[in-house]
């Protein structure tokens, strides 16, 4: 299973410094102050008891510090959670590679933003349940719809370099495919129609809408590919959706147990929905899991008979 973002921050986030949007840099802490403290928080085994010590990287609209306090999709969600736990949040700002060695090495209860599970992650820390499922969409100029693999025959696509799409827009048929060093060059080539779709993290595309209002750009989700339209071409798997969730140290699993209790509640009583809306995204593409991600995880990190959280 490949990772949703595997590319560096700084070609993330180059569109959103671009558009004039302010981010923390550096190290950076804050504390949010939970709704309750004391015995919501006892026995979760947090490096400072009462106190959730949280690694990010300023990845908008998923994550990042905005006076003091953490913003983005993946911070709101947690912040509920931690809420509900009794915990202080205490955020630590770094790199995408400084998230995962934070929580691995043990220096942070969890990190966040955008994190995909993946077997390799797994055997080297604990993932919680996830926090949604975010779908392969595309970025496009106009009305046109491009719902399925096919209707991307011949087309000009592009990704961001790192992205996972790479591979999958290379194996569509009679494609001309471009892979970009940054955002900013993706996202002007399609204004310019120099290509007519393109793969980049869901949420960024409304986010740019929203940073530049008069910027054109349609957020569109491609209907998974089957399992035998994967099976001629392997690299389509990446066209489907990826999970994600919270990532802390392996030995973390009362922590862990409990972030899961607190992810159901949200997928249940209708608060997750209302924050993947918020922040741009189709809660029917983002809380309702495709069946096939069940069993990339029982036998590894979940047992046999684990059934994914949806709304």
């Amino acid at each position: 299973m490949s990772e949703r973002r595997i590319l560096s921050p700084a070609k993330a986030l180059a569109v959103v410094v671009a558009a004039g949007v302010l981010l923390t840099a550096g190290c950076s802490s804050a504390e949010t102050t939970a709704t309750s403290n004391g015995s919501a928080s006892a026995g979760l085994g947090t490096i400072e008891k009462g106190k959730l010590k949280v690694a990010i990287e300023p990845y908008m609209p998923y994550t990042d510090i905005k006076n003091g306090k953490m913003v983005g999709l993946d911070a709101e969600i947690l912040q509920a959670a931690a809420g509900a736990l009794g915990l202080r949040i205490e955020t630590q700002m770094t790199d995408f590679k400084g998230m995962l060695n934070s929580v691995q090495s043990g220096r942070a209860d969890v990190t966040i933003g955008g994190i995909g599970w993946s077997k390799d992650r797994a055997e080297k820390g604990l993932f919680t349940d996830p926090v949604y499922y975010s779908p392969a969409a595309m970025a496009v100029v106009g009305d046109k719809p491009y719902k399925t693999v096919d209707d991307l025959k011949g087309l000009r696509l592009g990704t961001v370099s790192g992205y996972v799409w790479e591979q999958s827009i290379k194996a569509v048929d009679g494609a001309q495919t471009k892979v970009y060093p940054d955002a900013n060059g993706f996202f002007a080539d399609l204004a310019a129609g120099r290509i007519d779709v393109g793969f980049i993290d869901p949420l960024l595309v409304t986010y740019q809408r929203q940073v530049q209002p008069n910027s054109k750009f349609q957020l569109q989700y491609l209907t998974p590919p089957t399992d035998a339209q994967i099976a001629a071409k392997p690299a389509f798997k990446d066209f489907r959706q990826i999970q994600v969730s919270f990532y802390l140290p392996k030995q973390a699993s009362a922590l862990e147990k409990a972030l899961d209790a607190q992810i159901d509640k949200l997928y249940q009583n209708g608060q997750l929905a209302a924050m993947v809306t918020k922040w741009g995204g189709d809660p029917q593409q983002f809380c309702k899991p495709d069946p096939y991600l069940e069993t990339l995880r029982q036998g590894v990190d979940r047992p046999a008979g684990w059934k994914l959280p949806t709304i």
